[in-house]
């Protein structure tokens, strides 16, 4: 009974020590895994970022091309080198 005991006692030892390497093991994992994830949320916010601003860049710029007033009647006419739908001059 006695041998029994100490081998079981054994083996309970073998399995905490186990257990604990484990635990160790789990915890640097997870440590690994967190700091991977901030750095994958930082490059997603990064990106997004400057994804919205091409967006933002590219709604301002249609914005103000509908918001831009058309030429009224009193505007002077766009100047046109030669007359009008005849090529400019060539210069000698």
């Amino acid at each position: 009974m006695e041998r029994l005991n100490t081998k079981l006692y054994l083996q309970n030892c073998y399995i905490m020590k186990e257990n604990e390497r484990l635990r160790k093991a789990a915890l640097l994992l997870n440590q690994e895994n967190q700091a991977l994830l901030s750095e994958l949320k930082h490059r997603l916010a990064k990106s997004a970022a400057a994804g919205n601003n091409n967006n933002n860049a590219a709604a301002a710029a249609a914005a103000a091309n509908r918001a831009s007033p058309k030429p009224s009647m009193d505007a002077a006419p766009p100047a046109q080198a030669g007359g009008k739908g005849k090529p400019a001059p060539k210069p000698k």
